[in-house]
């Protein structure tokens, strides 16, 4: 192949197929969906499961578990993380967190766990904090700063029963 014939047989602006425009057309009578058969009937749509009468795979695999489509999202960052990326006096924030490559998935909530230890003074903003993370940052002469976010459902009922005394 030489350089000059690279591009050979690409075609940027395609015409598109005229179905249904007489026999000399190449694709009247049928229009390309041959003779007879459900794929050749308006307003045919094929089930996305159907293996052609087979057990289908989404079938004759077996199912574990269980998925909670409501449960909450939680990130979790530890101290020691935030000791090697943040210097002292930092505020900590979620964006600040996905800057520096820490939280990088989706998430509703973040917590901040007490793996490690603090030496710097920080300002941390996280929806929770651990008992421990919470002590160590306020020991390093920081405070912690929680964001309201989506509360557990554990609160809500403890404030359901509050509101009913």
């Amino acid at each position: 192949m030489d350089f000059n014939e690279v591009h050979s047989g690409i075609q940027k602006n395609r015409k598109r197929k005229r179905i249904g425009r007489g026999s000399g057309s190449g694709h009247g009578k049928t229009s390309g969906r041959g003779h007879k058969g459900a794929k050749s009937r308006a307003g045919y749509s094929r089930n996305p499961i159907f293996e052609g009468g087979r057990m289908p795979i989404v079938r004759r695999v077996p199912k574990r578990g269980f998925f909670n489509k409501f449960a909450v999202n939680v990130v979790a960052i530890n101290i020691a993380d935030l000791e090697r990326e943040f210097a002292a006096g930092d505020e900590v924030t979620p964006d600040t967190l996905r800057a520096k490559g820490l939280a990088k998935r989706r998430y509703d909530e973040l917590k901040v766990l007490g793996d490690g230890d603090l030496t710097k003074k920080l300002t941390v903003s996280a929806h929770r904090f651990s008992a421990s993370a919470k002590e160590k940052i306020e020991g390093a002469g920081g405070s912690c700063v929680i964001i309201p976010g989506k509360t557990p459902v554990e609160e809500k009922k403890k404030a359901a029963r509050e509101a009913k005394k």
